[in-house]
């Protein structure tokens, strides 16, 4: 019955290793995360003016209770996808504590300070430099992660364009610690955490490493926003809904993400980040009215576009 049993269990990992390998569901699935991360982009400012929040205290208490929700989301869900709690093996609650830290915690109190303090152009063409973090650690700390001169040409394309969607912005102004500077340091927690993700889910669920990795995160991001004086917004029953939705975004990309990089190289797949501010421009003329269909953004797309066909080209 055990060989049976282990025997079954390993087809399914090859049958789950071999579709989730396939270019194009990677293409899709990345996609579908994009699209749920660029979508973000309009939430939150529409969040924010439904909720009138302008203090960075209580942006951080906002982003708490996103990553909060998205982990009870996914707590709950887990039972009904596995069939069972969502728990860890033992030892693993540490790991993913440490990796609520860098990529839930860090990532995000930087990022929404940072951007509190530069240009949304400024932060739509620095957050592009959280690929290149990706790709250059994995140089030096995954095996057969090694830069070569296919990942660096697509790397340049997908940095192009962000840049192209953002052309004829206002780039002017100098340097600040707490702005740019900040959003790198929100880009290398970025890189970091998609690190020891790939190495925490070769022994452990991925949705249930993003489960914890939300919810420690997620708790922090409250405790420390509480502590600089942020409070609770005043909710209606709409900001409520958007607020809910903000937390299927980061609890449905990431578990995919999550899952992706199990079986993919990290450079492979972190090509596809690109197409997030190209998403959110899309998403960003819908919800907000601002105009997408503009030279520039075309430009962005077929660029973006030339990076990840490059990078993943055989």
């Amino acid at each position: 019955m055990n060989r049976k049993a282990s025997e079954l269990t390993e087809k399914e990992t090859t049958i789950n290793d071999n579709h989730l390998q396939h270019i194009w569901i990677v293409a899709l699935l990345a996609n579908i995360c994009c699209a749920l991360w660029g979508s973000a982009f309009p939430s939150i400012k529409v969040g924010y003016a439904w909720l009138d929040i302008s203090r960075t205290s209580d942006q951080i208490v906002f982003a708490g209770l996103r990553f909060t929700l998205a982990g009870i989301q996914l707590f709950a869900l887990y039972p009904l996808l596995y069939r069972r709690v969502c728990r860890l093996k033992r030892g693993m609650y540490s790991k993913a504590f440490g990796l609520g830290m860098v990529q839930t915690f860090l990532q995000y109190f930087f990022f929404y300070i940072g951007m509190s303090n530069i240009t949304g152009v400024k932060g739509s063409i620095i957050s592009a430099a959280n690929s290149f973090f990706v790709i250059v650690l994995a140089h030096f700390f995954v095996r057969g992660e090694q830069l070569n001169l296919r990942k660096s040409v697509g790397c340049l394309l997908g940095l192009a364009g962000v840049i192209a969607v953002n052309w004829g912005g206002d780039l002017s102004g100098g340097m600040s610690l707490t702005g740019e500077g900040f959003m790198l340091i929100a880009g290398f927690s970025y890189g970091s955490a998609q690190l020891l993700s790939k190495k925490l889910v070769r022994d452990e669920n991925p949705v249930a490493i993003t489960c914890y990795n939300f919810l420690f995160g997620g708790a922090s991001l409250l405790a420390v926003g509480f502590l600089m004086g942020g409070m609770i917004p005043h909710f209606t029953a709409r900001s409520l809904l958007l607020l809910f939705y903000m937390g299927v975004i980061s609890a449905g990309a990431f578990s995919i993400w999550t899952l992706l990089l199990k079986y993919n190289q990290v450079s492979r797949i972190s090509m596809f980040n690109f197409m997030t501010p190209v998403y959110g421009c899309l998403f960003s003329a819908l919800v907000l009215g601002e105009t997408f269909l503009r030279p520039e953004v075309l430009a962005a797309l077929a660029l973006v576009c030339a990076g990840i066909l490059v990078v993943n080209r055989k």
